[in-house]
């Protein structure tokens, strides 16, 4: 049957269906949506949500549960880059062995 979500929700629903264990963000719009939906759904299907004190340390727990093999999502609006940028250029050279996804907003997103 099908449903009817808005887009953060879509991303969160994917990234259930994806088989993700770990969400991690930090608070803002337009962003913030994407988690209040997987501390919503996430779980009964067994993921771990957290908001983070901020955007570098979302992604840095991110990382490191997809470094040890589960698959992972991390949200954010897109100045929250800025202040995660040293800990996205790690994984470059680093890597991951599970799954990482960046997920990163701009109004014009939604």
């Amino acid at each position: 049957m099908p449903v009817l979500l808005m887009g953060n929700e879509a991303i969160a629903r994917g990234a259930l269906e994806a088989g993700i264990r770990v969400a991690t963000s930090y608070p803002g719009t337009p962003a913030s949506e994407i988690m209040t939906a997987l501390m919503h759904f996430g779980p009964e299907a067994g993921v771990y949500t957290e908001w983070s004190v901020n955007e570098k340390v979302a992604v840095e727990i991110a990382a490191g549960a997809a470094y040890a093999g589960a698959r992972a999502l991390v949200s954010m609006k897109q100045m929250g880059l800025n202040v995660a940028a040293d800990a996205v250029m790690s994984l470059a050279y680093i890597g991951v062995k599970g799954g990482l996804v960046l997920a990163v907003l701009t109004h014009e997103n939604i």
